[in-house]
């Protein structure tokens, strides 16, 4: 299938929808958008103009039935994911998800038996793992040079949090939020996380609190290779999107900055200083969301293995069950009490 065209069906245009229409019908080559689906009307339909694409529809099964598309990108609601999976693999159709695929393991592994009885591909949209600089610190921990990994700090905050209607339904800071950094400490580790205490609470908006949430928290890790990490969170940092990561081994260390628009620094009589990082995780990660798409691709053309595949989403979703439990019981919670 290398050199024909991949015909492709996009569920949702919200912003990523949006970002992964412009990348799928500009810059990722023998791959035609045919057709995007979304339940307002008037934005599948601008969408659709805006992007060339063929076809729109606000009913998806007019994609997952739709004869002459070989895959689909579903970027509709969380709650929504597993059934599409579901139908999308019964229909033999290729699924890109955005993560996670479900809050609850149960519909996860009913979407997950569903891939592999229809022998699809599925890749789940954890799209830090395709930014350069992380895959460097990976790179480092992988080859050696920083030599056998001691610890490893996450930093992760964002400018400002979610409407209080999103964080009531997506399952709370842990499962919207530090999910990437499950991920992330897990690929960067290069090893499973076996025990997790997390601690947090309501600092920026007592509102957050009153919707049973946290939108500042600490997570403690201790990997099954004997490390240990931390991952820091909070709903809002004034300065811009916070995202920087260290790792700490016997033969060095390896850091990750935030990103900035531009590499000025201003000196002064006073003070010394530089603009502020990016603001938009769509500005921050916006080379990773394309390479992770290209990979999408070129998996199905080559028959390569899905680069992150159901099984490996699935942790993510465990470690942010673990961390809310710990929060509640107040201990360190082993993974293997929620497998």
């Amino acid at each position: 299938m290398k050199n024909s065209v991949l015909n492709i069906g996009l569920i949702g245009a919200g912003r990523i929808g949006r970002l992964h229409a412009e990348h799928l019908s500009n810059q990722i080559p023998n791959v035609k958008l045919r057709m995007i689906t979304d339940a307002n009307e008037s934005v599948a339909r601008e969408c659709a103009a805006r992007f060339h694409i063929p076809e729109w529809a606000t009913d998806l099964q007019k994609i997952i039935q739709h004869a002459d598309i070989d895959a689909i990108v579903v970027c509709s609601p969380t709650n929504t994911h597993s059934d599409i999976i579901q139908a999308a693999s019964a229909a033999g159709k290729h699924i890109f998800c955005e993560k996670p695929v479900d809050v609850d393991l149960k519909r996860i592994d009913q979407a997950l038996d569903a891939v592999q009885r229809a022998g699809v591909l599925l890749q789940v949209g954890f799209n830090r793992r395709f930014d350069p600089n992380f895959r460097r610190v990976r790179q480092a921990v992988a080859s050696g040079e920083v030599g056998i990994l001691h610890q490893l700090r996450i930093t992760s905050r964002d400018p400002a949090p979610p409407p209080l209607e999103y964080i009531i339904t997506s399952g709370g800071i842990f499962m919207d939020m530090t999910i990437h950094d499950f991920d992330m400490a897990r690929f960067l580790a290069g090893s499973e996380v076996e025990e997790i205490y997390a601690t947090g609470s309501a600092r920026v908006d007592p509102k957050i609190a009153t919707a049973g949430d946290m939108d500042t928290a600490m997570v403690l890790l201790k990997f099954v290779n004997g490390a240990c990490g931390v991952i820091e969170n909070c709903r809002q940092a004034v300065y811009g999107y916070d995202q920087r990561v260290e790792v700490f081994g016997s033969g060095g260390s390896i850091l990750v900055d935030n990103k900035y628009p531009n590499s000025a620094v201003i000196q002064g009589k006073d003070r010394i200083y530089r603009d502020l990082p990016l603001n938009f995780f769509m500005e921050r990660y916006l080379e990773s969301y394309l390479v992770e798409m290209k990979e999408f691709v070129d998996a199905i053309q080559t028959g390569k293995a899905s680069p992150v595949s159901g099984s490996e989403a699935r942790i993510p979703v465990v470690m942010a069950q673990a961390a809310r439990l710990s929060v509640k019981e107040n201990r360190p919670v082993r993974l293997a009490e929620i497998n």
